[in-house]
């Protein structure tokens, strides 16, 4: 069957044909880059015929600042009349801010020199075609130096969803509990906070919203603490995933750090296949200040759904805290997709300084 590609299955003989899109010089000199000028926007790969992308490297380079959120990645399947992929092109590759650091997971990398070298390996089946589009949407040239390898099958793979990735931020979160002069002082105020419970989902960070059949591989997650609490950890939000039109959370979990597979408030940057915390800015005196960013892939467990899906996180127990979320989605569902909330012009998703 084309689909399998593991360790385990790789002495198996397939049926598929190996094809390249890339930004090498088609003159056979030296300058294998693509030269995108503000505003405009150039498709990486036109595909035809049914198939896979089985592998994206992409590096950019660029003198202005966050250029990794200035760029954007459009990503179309079958002729799809909006974006199944829409996300900044650094927090589709795995972290967000604007920043490329070193991190590694087993579908995403930012790799040496010091992570500019962005790799995805969600593989991305198409039926009948496929279109890779990147916009500049920055002030200045953007330098971009690209591989897409994809396979081309004489039939389309059979029971297979199509990859969906959907960027979302809300600057700052409402937060309702983090009066810092209060909480301070205030010890009637403090259990109020503590014990405000939230057993709906109101008012928590949307990771995603679908509809249709498909199943939700995971996420990442940046977050600016940019304020200073008497308790600025970040972490005591809940993950609630609320599956097929549950009004109740479908999965209920017991805080941030939980749900991205670490515990007690982590300060440690780590990597795994299938969860990480590559970036944490905060300092001895401000344990949880600046900017975070961390990851879960539902590799081993995906979370199916059959008619609609909706993940969120809370912002502080019960949102209690205002900060700045942003997030990536990564899932697979059948078409036609519901189109996605329009993403924010670049101004608009630039980080805090």
């Amino acid at each position: 069957m084309p689909g399998l590609s593991s360790l385990a299955d790789l002495p198996r003989l397939r049926d598929a044909r190996r094809r390249r899109a890339s930004s090498y010089d088609t003159s056979g000199g030296n300058a294998d880059f693509w030269l995108l000028q503000p505003g405009e926007t150039r498709t990486l790969a036109q595909i035809e015929g049914p198939g896979c992308v089985r592998h994206i490297w992409v590096t950019l380079a660029s003198r202005e600042s966050a250029y990794p959120r200035r760029s954007v990645l459009r990503m179309y399947w079958d002729g799809a009349p909006t974006p199944c992929v829409e996300v900044p092109t650094g927090d589709f590759f795995g972290i967000g801010h604007g920043i490329v650091k070193e991190f590694w997971s087993l579908p995403l990398t930012m790799s040496p020199q010091d992570g500019r070298g962005f790799n995805c390996f969600f593989p991305m089946p198409f039926a009948t075609g496929a279109r890779i589009d990147i916009t500049n949407e920055g002030e200045r040239r953007l330098v971009v130096y690209f591989y897409i390898d994809y396979e081309e099958y004489d039939r389309p793979l059979e029971d297979v969803g199509y990859f969906h990735a959907q960027w979302r931020r809300q600057n700052p979160t409402d937060g309702w509990g983090d009066d810092t002069r209060r909480f301070a002082k205030d010890q009637a105020y403090r259990e109020e906070v503590w014990s405000t419970p939230n057993l709906t989902g109101e008012g928590n960070y949307v990771i995603l919203e679908a509809r249709g059949r498909g199943h939700y591989v995971g996420c990442n997650l940046n977050i600016d603490c940019f304020q200073r609490l008497k308790n600025d950890w970040y972490g005591e939000g809940d993950d609630m995933i609320f599956i097929d039109g549950d009004t109740a959370p479908t999965l209920h979990g017991t805080g941030t750090e939980d749900y991205f597979n670490t515990a007690w408030g982590p300060r440690q940057e780590f990597c795994a296949p299938y969860h990480g915390l590559p970036l944490t800015q905060g300092t001895e005196k401000w344990p949880y200040r600046g900017k975070h960013s961390m990851y879960r892939f539902h590799i081993e467990d995906p979370v199916h759904f059959r008619e609609s899906i909706r993940v969120t996180i809370e912002h502080g127990h019960a949102n209690n805290l205002s900060n700045d979320y942003s997030s990536t989605a990564y899932w697979y569902q059948t078409e036609p997709h519901v189109e996605p909330p329009p993403l924010p012009p670049v101004g608009e998703r630039l980080p805090r300084g």
